[in-house]
């Protein structure tokens, strides 16, 4: 069941949410004005905002005591952002492509189970649909 969390519970997942935005501003930058920063700081940037949302949505997840399908839904979509955050981040080609290919397969698996209603006691609002509670 989905359980509506205070601001206390939620700091910490925001405060990671809010470093996560920073360092994605500041990956923008660096393709704005590359010159401001050192060649490897996009690498840093990109690298650490996925790892850190992938982190935060975790942290953000266990104060709301999901199911154990919800549970599981959360652990593939944090694991397709940290395979992403090693496709950014990881120097050989062949194994940042599989990383990257890994992270796509992940991302397209979490999508579908959201298209077919799996878990069923989701609530469907990422998608901004309404949720209803199911039928007992």
């Amino acid at each position: 069941m989905y359980t509506r969390i205070d601001r206390a519970h939620r700091a910490i997942p925001v405060i990671l949410g809010v470093l996560t935005l920073l360092c994605g501003t500041l990956a923008l930058a660096w393709d704005v004005y590359p010159a401001l920063f050192s060649p490897a700081a996009h690498i840093f940037f990109a690298t650490a905002a996925l790892a850190l949302i992938a982190i935060a949505y975790l942290i953000y997840q266990t104060v709301h005591r999901p199911t154990r399908q919800e549970w599981l839904k959360a652990i593939l979509l944090a694991i397709a952002f940290l395979f992403w955050a090693a496709n950014q981040f990881w120097p050989n080609p062949q194994q940042a492509t599989l990383f990257n290919d890994i992270a796509i397969a992940l991302f397209v698996l979490d999508v579908f189970l959201v298209m077919v209603g799996w878990p069923a006691t989701s609530p469907d609002e990422s998608f901004a649909e309404t949720y209803v509670e199911p039928e007992k």
